[in-house]
């Protein structure tokens, strides 16, 4: 059974108090030490492995396992074990834990919280539904694909009363089957790459733009979580859509998002919930840096949806080859971490690369 210890425990709360977001620890995602190394050291019964994804830890071990699992498929990305595209996801777990995501924002119970299990995630958590679909469905399918061993079976428990979340491959690939398709996609694709000829750029590309596709499929799929949006205040809701939207710029670049460069994407994002009345730039309590990231993702949106959607059509038009989605990813460093580059610089070059598609 996995443990958390004293140390880490305090580390969670010390963040929640502080308002501060902690994605690492010894730079690596926080406790990940306390993660399963393998497979059976997560809950066993009748010989079918039956992880509490409810469990913040358990969670965290699904990403730590595809990982390592998977490593020896990622010589493409580089010759260090953090270059995996994989490691944006554990540190984003860690963000929405400490950052209070995961709390029941009903407050009808203490799930999430320090008078109560501060390693719980609620079944009632906007974001803990929506990282359900990019934590326990790509860890179904790597098992369906052999990852974790020949014959493994897999059946994650269910939340106490509801049974709105998939819990076996084959559940979710009857309630999420175009989500299931693309991260057997992914990790087939894997498999495949070792006997591509492709040069090293092309095939990272390529094992990249699948990964990408099925972690927006799985994106897109929560949007059967919206109901719980009610839960929080209409700053939170705004963010939390602009921060889906901006998944969409990402995943056109192919972003590799490894350990080193989602540590800087990721650091400067909110450190708590925000509250009725937060309009960034302005809010007293967060860093220059997270006053940035909440104007730029709003802006995203709001120019997006101003234009009809056409911006993520141009963005994703304009990403339409190797070259110019290493251009892109230039581009939203600049824009994200760069608060003098100016949005209409952003607009007027993703315009220019569009033209030559």
């Amino acid at each position: 059974m996995l443990r958390l210890p004293a140390s880490c425990l305090l580390l969670a709360l010390a963040a929640s108090f502080a308002y501060s977001a902690v994605i690492v620890d010894n730079g690596m995602p926080i406790m990940w030490s306390q993660t399963a190394a393998q497979v059976s050291d997560l809950p066993v019964e009748n010989d079918i492995v039956t992880p509490n994804p409810w469990n913040f830890l358990h969670r965290m071990s699904f990403y730590r396992l595809m990982i390592v699992t998977t490593n020896p498929f990622m010589d493409s990305m580089g010759t260090n074990p953090t270059d995996s595209p994989i490691w944006g996801l554990p540190l984003q777990l860690g963000w929405m834990l400490t950052s209070g995501r995961f709390a029941d924002p009903t407050s009808a119970t203490a799930c999430g919280l320090q008078t109560g299990d501060p390693m719980c995630i609620s079944s009632q958590s906007w974001w803990g539904c929506v990282n359900h679909f990019t934590s326990v469905l790509p860890f179904l399918s790597a098992a369906q694909q052999g990852f974790f061993g020949a014959g493994v079976q897999v059946q994650m428990q269910a939340p106490e009363g509801t049974e709105e979340y998939c819990t076996t491959y084959a559940d979710c690939t009857t309630r999420h089957a175009d989500v299931m398709a693309k991260w057997d996609a992914f990790f087939l694709g894997l498999k495949a790459s070792t006997e591509s000829t492709l040069p090293v750029n092309e095939k990272k590309d390529s094992i990249l733009g699948l990964y990408w596709e099925a972690h927006m499929a799985s994106l897109h799929a929560s949007a059967a979580c919206s109901a719980k949006q009610g839960h929080y205040s209409s700053a939170e809701v705004n963010f939390a859509s602009s921060w889906l939207n901006s998944a969409e710029y990402v995943s056109a670049t192919h972003f590799q998002s490894n350990l080193e460069k989602s540590i800087v994407f990721l650091t400067p994002l909110p450190g708590r919930l925000l509250q009725e009345g937060d309009s960034a730039p302005n809010i007293a309590d967060m860093t220059q840096e997270e006053n940035h990231t909440l104007s730029v993702f709003s802006w995203m949106k709001n120019m997006n949806t101003m234009l009809g959607g056409t911006l993520v059509r141009v963005w994703r038009s304009a990403m339409c080859s190797v070259t110019n989605r290493e251009k892109g990813r230039e581009m939203l460093e600049q824009l994200l971490l760069n608060p003098s580059f100016a949005t209409g610089t952003f607009l007027s070059i993703i315009t220019g690369m569009a033209t030559s598609c």
